[in-house]
């Protein structure tokens, strides 16, 4: 359900844990943007491996765009942008989190989420060492997803200014 305090809000959600390498892209990601001029009504958020508690946020926009590493079966270092309708649509992301990316989107979805939710998925390599920095495939892959979301979030400003 959209209220006024709400209304055309983009929630723009990193996931993943930034001490586990490129498992933390997500979160990378997110800070990265908001390095960026962002169109009027983008909130950008470090999700971290949250859980639950992300509930709020997700329920208080009309959009949103995740970021989590997957471990999908692609090659390191693709950047796949999906717009699934149900969580069971999503791709394999990674599990270090206190839940996963579709135990929360079920709940999301079970309380009546349903708003435009849009997913980049960066593909790693599952097996990450501890440590606090991108593998350069994955930093490559970030700067890509940065670039392919900035240009969204634009878009998307652009075509709601063609509206009013």
């Amino acid at each position: 359900m959209t209220t006024e305090t709400n209304r055309g809000k983009t929630l723009v959600l990193g996931l993943g844990n930034v001490l586990m390498q490129d498992e933390g892209v997500g979160v990378y990601v997110v800070r990265a943007l908001e390095q960026h001029p962002l169109p009027d009504g983008v909130e950008c958020m470090d999700g971290g491996t949250g859980g639950f508690t992300l509930l709020g946020p997700l329920q208080s926009a009309e959009r949103i765009i995740l970021i989590d590493a997957a471990a999908d079966g692609n090659p390191e270092g693709t950047v796949t942008r999906t717009t699934p309708r149900f969580s069971h649509d999503y791709p394999p992301t990674l599990t270090a989190h206190d839940i996963g990316v579709k135990d929360l989107l079920d709940v999301f979805y079970i309380q009546g989420g349903g708003r435009d939710v849009v997913l980049y998925a960066i593909t790693i390599n599952p097996r990450q060492p501890i440590a606090m920095s991108l593998s350069p495939l994955t930093q490559k892959a970030a700067d890509e997803a940065v670039a392919r979301i900035l240009a969204e979030l634009q878009a998307s400003s652009s075509r709601e200014a063609e509206r009013s």
